[in-house]
């Protein structure tokens, strides 16, 4: 099978996590987004490590490289290895088959709570759905590189889509690579916001509350209303609109990460 497409996007995804804020600086150089591929469940694309300038913004499909579930490599070019934490991605995609991608970062916001011990609450619209309720913690700022180890963050991230590493960031999942990069950038939102929260008014802080949670649903009334409904239709009849990508922000970053 030809990888190559699939290594675009993945290197792409992981240019839009520098982008957008999440690989830069004393980070640079790391994180790893990851995708499974479709056509072959047991196998996934990810970066690799080796590139002579090896930061997320550089990555480009020729550093990324082919694993199956057991973190092996299949596929590579010239001394390319996967990152040391491959194996947490290949435990995670083991576990979860409706799992389609990962993102990891060092995120610092969501870093510094998870060592405070301080619940990412929801304090603004992105991400609420992922931090509705607390989000499981993996209690260990050491990369995660044996099975063991993978699969006790499996383990502990269950049902869930993001789960924080004590004091090294976060890990985010999605059904495609643009919904697990979105989940990461909004988590880092959210947990960004409660630092400022705890900054201002001390560990106490208010968050929204749960009862006014529910209020984000209102937005699938809006094809419905009256000054929306006749435009939206017209939308949907004009050929130009189909296969449109739809999110702006990471259509963006990518841009904005172009190589």
């Amino acid at each position: 099978m030809d990888y190559e497409h699939l290594k675009e996007q993945v290197a792409e995804a992981n240019r839009v996590l520098a982008a957008a804020g999440l690989s830069t600086g004393a980070i640079a150089g790391h994180g790893h987004a990851s995708m499974r591929v479709a056509e072959e469940p047991d196998r996934f694309v990810m970066k690799g490590r080796g590139a002579v300038i090896d930061v997320l913004a550089r990555a480009t499909a020729d550093d990324m490289v082919v694993c199956d579930m057991d973190a092996f490599t299949v596929e590579r070019k010239g001394t390319t290895t996967p990152a040391f934490e491959v194996m947490m991605h290949a435990c995670i995609y083991r576990t979860y088959p409706e799992v389609h991608a990962i993102a990891h970062t060092h995120a610092r916001y969501c870093a510094v709570l998870s060592v405070l011990q301080n619940p990412i609450v929801p304090m603004c619209q992105e991400g609420i759905p992922l931090v509705r309720e607390p989000l499981p913690v993996y209690p260990h700022v050491a990369p995660v590189i044996t099975e063991d180890e993978g699969m006790e963050v499996a383990r502990l991230l269950g049902e869930r889509r993001a789960i924080l590493l004590e004091g090294h960031g976060a890990t985010t999942t999605g059904a495609t690579l643009e919904e697990a990069v979105m989940n990461m950038i909004n988590l880092e939102e959210q947990a960004r916001m409660n630092w400022y929260a705890r900054c201002a008014a001390g560990p106490g802080y208010r968050r929204i509350p749960e009862q006014n949670l529910d209020e984000l649903s209102n937005l699938r009334l809006a094809p419905m209303l009256p000054h929306f409904r006749d435009l939206l239709a017209e939308n949907a009849a004009m050929e130009p609109q189909k296969g449109r990508r739809r999110g702006g922000v990471y259509a963006f970053y990518a841009e904005a990460g172009r190589l």
